[in-house]
């Protein structure tokens, strides 16, 4: 028996769709257009927040939707980049972590990840693409005067100028990864923290349902720790020729480096199959 066409394809952004200068070739252009074109719908899936999600609003058809910040979000891009779906990290959690880190790797520095922008303790290097909100101790930064009326906590972003990527990561999961999902994305000691069981690939499944998509329908695409779970869930998952020796292990297939259009090239061949 042939197996079935996908029903959806779940990509990562940088490092996976996007090129290294964060742009998206005419090709993988015009390999999603196909895509949706045939009635496979395309999720960007990304740990970027919704309002660095210009580069690629252009090119999401139909459903229009995205998850964003790691599964904490999900963002309507055919209206202006709208948060619909909120799944936040509680405040006294992300305390308790910033206060435990402190503790276990002295030296780090602390941004939040809010829905309506960033904030950054002082030693935390400022942001390229926007200003943070406001600077100052995690401590004043996570307080609210009124319990729930400020704007919800997407991720906590910890930052360690000297242990290695791995290690942090791995230190940080054995201190308060019974408080909440940790992982990574960065070729740098910056972890994302999210709430306990909020990933990629959690919130993927959500929308999946919502559609009457299983996980053996979906086709996803990654490079980096951040995405692991979501090839893991995925029924087909390929790791890009660029991507780091974990999601290798974890995904079902491997495709060629983002800089070669790796998605495209697999989109190209699901296509040509049927």
């Amino acid at each position: 028996m042939s197996k079935a066409r996908p029903r959806l394809i779940a990509t990562d952004l940088d490092g996976t769709l996007l090129r290294n200068d964060k742009s998206v070739s005419d090709r993988t252009v015009a390999a999603l257009a196909a895509a949706e074109e045939a009635g496979i719908e395309v999720f960007f899936v990304t740990g970027r927040p919704a309002r660095w999600m210009d580069v690629v609003s252009a090119h999401v058809h139909g459903h229009g939707l995205a998850i964003c910040s790691n599964g904490a979000a999900v963002v309507d891009l055919h209206a202006g980049r709208k948060i619909i779906d909120v799944r936040s990290l509680e405040r006294e959690t992300a305390l308790d972590v910033v206060e435990t880190l402190r503790m276990e790797s002295p030296s780090t520095a602390f941004a939040m990840e809010f829905a309506d922008g960033i904030r950054h303790e002082p030693d935390y290097p400022p942001l390229h693409l926007d200003a943070a909100l406001d600077i100052g101790p995690a401590e004043k930064l996570l307080h609210e005067d009124v319990a729930g009326l400020g704007a919800p906590l997407l991720k906590l972003l910890a930052l360690h100028p000297e242990l290695t990527p791995d290690g942090f990561l791995a230190l940080a999961r054995a201190a308060v990864g019974h408080r909440a999902t940790i992982t990574r994305s960065s070729p740098t000691a910056l972890l994302e923290v999210s709430g306990l069981g909020v990933s990629k690939a959690s919130t993927l499944a959500l929308c999946c349902a919502e559609r009457g998509i299983s996980a053996d329908e979906v086709v996803a695409f990654g490079d980096m720790p951040n995405d692991i779970e979501m090839l893991t869930w995925a029924g087909t998952s390929y790791a890009m020729g660029n991507a780091h020796p974990d999601v290798v292990a974890a995904a079902s297939g491997r495709t060629v480096a983002n800089q070669e259009d790796g998605v495209a090239a697999v989109i190209e061949g699901i296509l040509a199959d049927y």
